[in-house]
């Protein structure tokens, strides 16, 4: 079977900051589960970004309004024949439950982390090139030459405030990504262009393509519509063009 690439395009503001957040929870967990120095260095760091992200939008109303939105569409299909209804009460029930513990959240998500002063300075100096040298922060050195266990207990701590949020996002894109399934197409000459339905809540485009592809898409979406160029990169010059083949891809316009 050959193996897929599938690339995501958000369309609207609230599905790129779940998509952000979701990219950094994954960085964090893969660095979490390394037991090099670099390796936890990079958790960190992915903490940091978790940190300052989750602070430039008011992510608990932002997230309670998107489950109950999905929750009363999905209410809809309780009626509708042929579907699972055992499974669709299951989501129902999850989402319920995710609403419940976000009413009952209090304060700024991650506080903890923005008032801890080790993690303010290691932030601070990650801003600057080569900020992170033993040199400048001997301390985070010093934190870093830990025991393994002792430096991922600390990390679970740290993340464990946002462990709702995470939960949350991860039960959204689940939706929203298996809303659609992905159909054949083709872009003459590596170009695509497609209308998009006004009365339909789309969220999300996915496009597919086999791993050993030697192109990529570029989307670009607005309110009506979206084109996608395939592109192929130059590693000489590290410059893209559009690709002249017709590809064959698979898409999917996600709406929930």
């Amino acid at each position: 079977m050959t193996a897929l690439n599938v690339f995501e395009h958000p369309l609207n503001e609230r599905m790129r900051a779940f998509l952000r957040l979701s990219e950094l929870f994954q960085h964090a967990q893969h660095f979490l589960a390394g037991s090099s120095e670099p390796d936890t260095q990079c958790a960190v760091l992915a903490l940091l970004e978790l940190s300052e992200l989750t602070g430039r939008v008011d992510l608990k109303r932002e997230l309670m309004k998107e489950l109950e939105r999905q929750n009363a569409n999905l209410t809809r299909l309780t009626q509708t024949p042929d579907v699972d209804t055992r499974k669709l009460s299951e989501v129902l029930e999850q989402q319920k439950a995710l609403i419940q513990r976000l009413h009952g959240l209090t304060g700024p998500i991650g506080a903890a982390i923005k008032s801890n002063e080790f993690l303010s300075a290691i932030q601070q100096r990650s801003k600057i090139p080569g900020g992170l040298c033993e040199f400048d922060l001997p301390v985070f050195h010093h934190w870093l030459r830990q025991p393994i266990e002792d430096r991922r207990d600390m990390l679970l701590s740290w993340l464990t405030p946002f462990a709702l949020i995470h939960d949350g996002i991860a039960l959204i894109l689940d939706l929203v990504r298996k809303s659609t399934g992905l159909s054949p197409m083709i872009a003459a000459s590596g170009f695509y262009q497609r209308a998009l339905d006004s009365s339909h809540p789309f969220q999300m485009i996915r496009v597919e393509l086999p791993e050993d592809a030697t192109c990529f898409p570029e989307l670009s979406a607005g309110k009506q519509r979206f084109t996608i160029r395939f592109l192929e990169l130059n590693l000489d010059d590290g410059r893209t063009s559009q690709s002249a083949d017709d590809i064959e891809f698979r898409l999917a316009c996600c709406a929930l």
